[in-house]
């Protein structure tokens, strides 16, 4: 466990850097455009509850930077709606655009929409996989005390919480990122059957920027899809007991 020390370091680090990229991602985010060339697998950007699409400024250009076209969806705006209705949103976006083999890089809130679509929406097979970066997949416990309807959402006994987590065919398919802390997370919870990796860093913004996290989401989408289809095979082959769950002893990465 981290000192009080490191934990409060990374909690003021993190709001530090959210505040930085909130403007940065209003103000300066670039034009969407200029990200939707390449050659490589089409990604499609979901970021958390009231983040800008700039927001992920770090990763949309590290996977630009490698080749792949990156995507992102206007229509959901600071990302308030509830996950279903997002989630139809960006279902409507990737057939509207007609994308195939699409990678969801996901924020928080994000990858419980990406779930949502592959889990509930996605009956033509356009999502290959997702990277999820410190999403609440079993909801927090601090949502009980919000104010906000959209925060209190993410109450551990949300339905769409519930509905999610009850899912596990399409968990095969999901990266997991997470830290050893999380400040709107206290208990970090993996995704039975998912590929679940622990990053040795605090936050839950800070993450986004760093490079071995950038690392893994540049691998996950750059993985042939001969090989994510032999993964989920092979995950599904092993059956849910044998699957790797990060609340027990998740994959780690220095």
């Amino acid at each position: 466990m981290a000192s009080l020390g490191r934990i409060l370091s990374w909690w003021g680090n993190d709001y530090l850097y959210a505040a930085r990229w909130q403007v940065r991602g209003t103000l300066r985010p670039g034009r969407r455009e200029t990200y939707a060339s390449g050659e490589l697998r089409p990604v499609v950007i979901l970021p958390g509850v009231w983040e800008p699409w700039g927001f992920l400024g770090p990763l949309i250009d590290a996977l630009h930077t490698a080749g792949h076209p990156v995507h992102v969806v206007p229509a959901l705006g600071r990302n308030s709606r509830p996950v279903a209705d997002a989630a139809r949103v960006v279902a409507g976006f990737i057939e509207e655009n007609d994308l195939h083999d699409v990678v969801l890089v996901a924020h928080s809130k994000g990858g419980l929409i990406g779930k949502y679509l592959m889990s509930e929406l996605d009956t033509d097979d356009r999502v290959t996989s997702m990277v999820a970066i410190c999403t609440p997949f079993a909801g927090s416990d601090y949502a009980r005390y919000m104010t906000s309807r959209t925060l209190r959402a993410f109450s551990p006994s949300d339905p769409t919480t519930l509905l999610l987590l009850a899912n596990l065919e399409t968990n095969a398919r999901i990266t997991t990122i997470a830290g050893v802390f999380d400040p709107h997370i206290p208990n970090i919870v993996g995704l039975e059957g998912a590929t679940n990796i622990t990053i040795q860093d605090g936050g839950h913004f800070r993450l986004l920027d760093k490079p071995e996290v950038l690392g893994i989401v540049v691998d996950v989408a750059g993985r042939p899809a001969e090989v994510q289809e032999a993964i989920v095979e092979e995950t599904l082959e092993a059956g849910t007991d044998d699957a790797p769950v990060a609340s027990e002893d998740p994959p780690t990465v220095p």
